[in-house]
Formats: structure tokens, sequence, C-alpha cells
């Protein structure tokens, strides 16, 4: 017996359908089976419809149950699966620096004679290019004088500027990438400090790495109440969840965001385009 499936089902009334309209086109269908004939298939298509709504497994896919309510997010762990949004649109951190050289390989004798050609000019070149990265560990010394007053025989230190708190601390660029490595790529504590020792030669604790994400908070609380009232002002919402595997276990982040409304940036709202003003839960 072959195998009956929604596709196969589909097939099969669209060809009787065509038949039919083929033979009432030629005349051959009397008025009145016409109407009934008609009538028969809304009802065979109304059966048919039911049927699959009934034996189809429910998706976020096919239905309007969230993926929480779904079952496994095969999304989260299907080999080959691309997240939301193009790495091309990635922007560049802004304390990154391009260094780029160019070098022409001179032809000075012919390959099939050996003739000399160095004053030969050249009918064209071939390029070939080489991109690397290499990570550059800056260190600044400031030394603060001390001075004794022959006068009062008193001390003075020259004034550190205010981000130099004790005798050594770690710049925005090292927060910035160690918060990019624990918030955006979810990388471990663990993992994070012995990347950064690998990278700086310094072993940077896990406490000093938790007062950076604690110090983003802060810094982020009074954007994230004004993009919170933005949301509520804005005439439309979107409202979507994305999965998150927390000791091998699903867990959901909820997301409310808008494309066009007050307090967030113009942007389309299209579908598939990335809203511009977003909150995640």
């Amino acid at each position: 017996m072959p195998t009956v499936n929604t596709a196969s089902l589909r097939d099969e009334f669209a060809r009787l359908k065509g038949e039919y309209g083929a033979l009432a086109s030629a005349g051959k269908v009397p008025d009145e089976t016409r109407v009934l004939m008609s009538a028969v298939f809304v009802l065979l298509e109304l059966m048919v419809a039911i049927f699959l709504e009934k034996t189809t497994r429910k998706t976020s896919a096919n239905s309007g149950l969230p993926p929480s309510q779904t079952g496994k997010d095969e999304s989260a762990t299907r080999p080959g699966t691309q997240v939301k949004g193009s790495a091309g649109q990635a922007q560049r951190a802004g304390n990154t620096r391009t260094v780029e050289t160019s070098q022409t390989l001179e032809v000075r004798t012919c390959a099939c004679c050996g003739e000399d050609l160095s004053d030969v000019a050249a009918a064209g070149h071939e390029r070939r290019t080489r991109i690397d990265i290499v990570f550059e560990k800056t260190v600044e010394h400031v030394d603060a004088q001390i001075k004794t007053c022959p006068s009062c025989e008193g001390t003075t230190r020259a004034p550190f500027a205010s981000d130099l708190k004790g005798p050594m601390q770690y710049g925005l660029g090292i927060k910035a990438y160690v918060l990019n490595l624990l918030v955006t790529q979810m990388i471990s504590l663990n993992r994070a400090a012995k990347l950064m020792h690998s990278m700086i030669g310094q072993l940077i604790s896990e406490a000093t790495f938790l007062r950076y994400v604690l110090e983003l908070h802060v810094a982020l609380e009074r954007w994230e109440q004004e993009t919170i009232d933005a949301l509520l002002a804005s005439p439309v919402i979107h409202l979507d969840e994305t999965s998150m595997r927390v000791d091998g276990k699903n867990q959901w982040v909820h997301v409310v965001s808008a494309g066009v409304g007050t307090g967030c940036s113009s942007g389309s709202t299209r579908t598939g385009d990335w809203p511009r003003c977003r909150i995640m839960i």
C-alpha cells in the first residue's frame, strides 16, 4: 500500500480537480453535477485539513506554540545550524588596528631563456594576500615624582590619573575583551582566565572578571530603564524566545523588542530584519 502523507494527498486532490476542471471546461459535466462535485471537493479538503491538524506534531514552525512548549529545540544542537543575524554585519572593536603592507616581486630574468628583463616594463601583476592576526600586549608605566620640600621638609608626590588607583590595573581593552568572552561568547570564568593568562602572562582572578560584569551592569542600568520605557511606549513590540543550554538542559531567554518606536532608532520592521531596540529577560 503506498504511503499516505501530506504531499501525496495534496497532489492527488490537485490531479482530481484538474481532471474534473478539464471535463467541466469541455462541457461534459452537467450543471447539477458541477455544483455537487464542487461541494464534495470542498468537503473533502476540509476533512483532510482536520485530519492532518490532529495527526501532525505541533511545532513553532506550523503552529502558534512557542519553541519552549514544543519539546527540545533542535536548532540549539543541530550541526550546521546558523544563528540569527550575519557574521558580515558584526562591528569591529574600536581599539583594533590594521597594519597593511604591500610588496612587489620583480622579474629580473626570463624564466624561459634567461634574458635580462630589468629594463623591461611590467605587463601586469598577480596579487596574493595573507591575512593574519597578532595580539599585542601594551604596558604603560607612569612614574610620579616624589619631592621633599627644603623649607618644611614635607613630602609631595605628583598626582596620578583617576584611572590609576593602585600599583597595577588592567586597561579598557582587557575589560572589553573579558566581557566579550563572558557575556557574548558565554565562555566559563575558568577558561576565560586561562585564555587571558596565555595572552598577557598575567593570571587575573575570577573575582575580577565578575567585578567587570557588575560594573557593566551598573553602567547599563540607566540605558536598560530607558529601553524598557521605550518598548512599553512603542506601538508594536515583538516577543520571542531563544534556547540556551545550561547543564545539558534547555533554558529559555525571553526577548522583548521593537523595530521603530519612541526612544528606539529608526529601522525596518519587515520579517528578517533585526529589531533596533531589544531587552532580554
